[in-house]
């Protein structure tokens, strides 16, 4: 049965909830609703039962399962770094070593490189670079705002960029319910390391930043960002400070990916499956934590397992994100929206267009509903199903999603990971939106173009 224009409405009205709601869970339940409602022939009964039992059967397969406790794994991981004192002696660790760079450049510079190392989580990111580097920038006559611009543009682009952390998750989740429901072909893991290739705001965001730093450039308002009066308060002598408490974690999780992926892919990394793959890396890196942390009395056996208990019921709200994103692709593939959009594009716009359209659709989402993940989930689906119909570069589609996602989220006032730069640097928010936008609209246009010129090429 085709349903023509309501194939369009039921994704237009999950957009529009999440910006007005600013939810993205309650936008995509109300979409999945009102899909389920229009598949079921509008029988509210049939509908509600429909709901329920398709929420089961979405654990029914096993790589949704394992994707959803590699989230909450994810999750516990951060929370047990943190109880332990992990991040604590990291930040004083590099406290102590910034000594050797003191200077405006060098302060800045620390804040770069520790945004790009730490890529396990955005907040984590944002909060540890701020942290460590706050006290230096000071002294160096930095301004909290150059330093919040550094921390907000490290975090989610190079989240996007080595995705073996729950972004990747989410992708890898998005992209595997796409394949599973034969709305696309191939390997995960091989269209999201290709797409990567082509995110093209995240690399172009980093190469701005870098290039800030090193010849000092300031445009807009950040002309007249004025720098803190620096305050020499004195470290917790306490804090033992460490860089392997750190460290090693971080190593066993990103090293476990690889070698599970051959292992999943019998000798063929790219052959792996990507939701087993985290699965087991997070697994490992679990039981590598509790004989790390607990014989050497950093945490208690009791207080692991409540870290880790508190640290699942932190990701449930994320986790649940991406069970009802599967679940709304599912609802839209059922619904035929990607083949209507289509039909509808078939002549009046050309196809090279299309990677530049779903950049900008995705960055207004995100824009106006404050989330990266909650635009992938919501536009993810969609971009897929439309490549697949007007046989696009998959890849290209998929790197559109994840720079609109980023570049929405980096220039909205109510994003998550804006607020925690603001308030980790120790700046005004809205200076911080206010100074940021213009470095983050080069970045956009610059994309956009890239995409233009990308879709031109490989049509």
């Amino acid at each position: 049965m085709e349903y023509g224009i309501i194939s369009i409405a039921i994704p237009l009205l999950t957009i529009i909830l999440a910006i007005i709601t600013k939810d993205v869970i309650v936008s995509l339940l109300g979409g999945i609703f009102v899909g389920l409602l229009v598949l079921n022939d509008f029988s509210f009964l049939d509908t509600i039962i429909a709901f329920f039992d398709g929420i089961v059967a979405q654990f029914a397969q096993g790589w949704i399962t394992k994707t959803l406790l590699f989230m909450l794994f994810v999750g516990a991981i951060i929370r047990i770094l943190s109880d332990a004192g992990a991040v604590e002696r990291f930040v004083a660790y590099l406290s102590l070593k910034s000594e050797r760079i003191d200077s405006p450049k060098g302060a800045m510079l620390l804040a770069y490189v520790i945004g790009v190392v730490i890529f396990i989580e955005s907040s984590i990111t944002s909060m540890v670079a701020a942290t460590v580097a706050k006290p230096l920038c000071d002294k160096n006559n930095v301004s909290r705002e150059k330093l919040a611009y550094i921390c907000d543009s490290t975090s989610a682009p190079v989240c996007t960029i080595v995705p073996l952390n729950g972004w990747g998750a989410l992708l890898l989740g998005l992209i595997v319910a796409a394949i599973d429901a034969h709305v696309i072909g191939g390997d995960a893991v091989s269209l999201l390391l290709e797409a990567i290739i082509f995110n093209f705001y995240a690399w172009v965001t980093l190469l701005i930043v870098l290039l800030v730093i090193l010849f000092n450039i300031n445009i807009g308002p950040m002309k007249h960002a004025k720098a803190k009066k620096y305050e020499n308060k004195h470290a917790n002598t306490d804090v033992k400070p460490s860089l392997w408490h750190m460290v090693l974690p971080i190593v066993v999780v990103v090293g476990m990916v690889p070698l599970a992926l051959l292992y999943t892919g019998k000798g063929d990394i790219f052959a792996g499956s990507g939701s087993t793959s985290v699965y087991y890396a997070t697994i490992v890196t679990l039981i590598f934590m509790y004989f790390y942390f607990v014989p050497t009395k950093n945490i208690s056996h009791k207080n692991y397992f409540k870290s880790l208990y508190n640290g699942m019921g932190e990701m449930l709200p994320v986790t649940l994100i991406l069970l009802f994103a599967i679940y709304i692709g599912d609802v839209i593939g059922d619904l035929g929206t990607a083949k209507f959009i289509a039909h509808l594009l078939d002549g009046n716009i050309s196809p090279m267009l299309i990677p530049l359209l779903v950049f900008l659709v995705s960055s207004m989402t995100a824009f106006a509903t404050g989330t990266s993940w909650g635009t992938f989930s919501i536009m993810l689906p969609i971009a897929l199903a439309l490549g697949a119909t007007m046989d696009l570069h998959i890849p290209l589609l998929i790197a559109a999603v994840m720079s609109g996602g980023v570049f929405g989220d980096h220039t909205s006032p109510i994003s998550d990971t804006t607020i925690i730069s603001s308030m980790a640097a120790g700046c005004d928010h809205i200076e911080h939106v206010r100074t940021q936008i213009p470095y983050a609209l080069i970045g956009g246009v610059l994309a956009a173009v890239a995409f233009l010129v990308s879709g031109w090429a490989m049509v």
